[in-house]
């Protein structure tokens, strides 16, 4: 096994024709699996949802660049106008709406967690939960400032776009910050990771 490899890349086929099929079948199971998370939604305007973690979720499995794909490839089936986006919604308008920032931070999100994990920050509880609290300070970033554009900046913006999903987020981070370290360690027979094994 590759220090830069995450869990999918571990089971990446030789054979540059299957690599690209296994590449593409990543990718559409990343956007199917935020697609799906988004359904679990709760709250207005900016509604708590599965989508974070399936986002998160997807960067440290697929590592950046397919994970980036994949939330480009989710975003592209919504405003295409498949159901997909929280709650069943979909087209451009969402990109509009109180939600479109953190829509666009997805992407940010699936690259820095991506990369952070090809870097072998999964293989770890902490390492993990830094990469993904990295990622979605990038979802925040965008969601916040695209509210602050929308709705002007005062202390609503907060109130709205942040404080009611922190505890969530972090239930979030936490449930997948317990995935990945346990993966790599089925990979590894159940023995601790060290540096420089990988």
């Amino acid at each position: 096994m590759l220090a830069n490899a995450t869990i999918a890349g571990v089971f990446r086929p030789c054979e540059k024709w299957l690599a690209g099929l296994y590449d593409a079948a990543l990718i559409l199971g990343g956007a199917l699996l935020i697609g799906l998370c988004a359904q679990i939604a709760v709250g207005w305007p900016v509604p708590f949802t599965g989508q974070t973690f399936a986002v998160l979720l997807t960067g440290a499995l697929l590592g950046g660049r397919r994970a980036v794909l994949s939330v480009l490839t989710y975003l592209a089936a919504g405003m295409a106008g498949l159901p997909v986006f929280s709650m069943g919604r979909s087209g451009f308008a969402m990109l509009l709406g109180p939600t479109g920032g953190y829509l666009v931070g997805f992407v940010a999100a699936a690259y820095i967690t991506g990369v952070l994990a090809e870097k072998g920050w999964d293989r770890r509880v902490g390492t993990t939960i830094l990469a993904m609290v990295l990622g979605n300070i990038a979802i925040y970033a965008f969601g916040l400032g695209w509210l602050c554009w929308l709705m002007g900046v005062d202390r609503t913006v907060l109130a709205v776009g942040l404080y009611p999903f922190v505890v969530g987020d972090c239930l979030k981070i936490t449930l997948a910050a317990l995935i990945l370290p346990t993966g790599w360690k089925l990979l590894t027979g159940f023995r601790p990771v060290r540096s420089g094994e990988l």
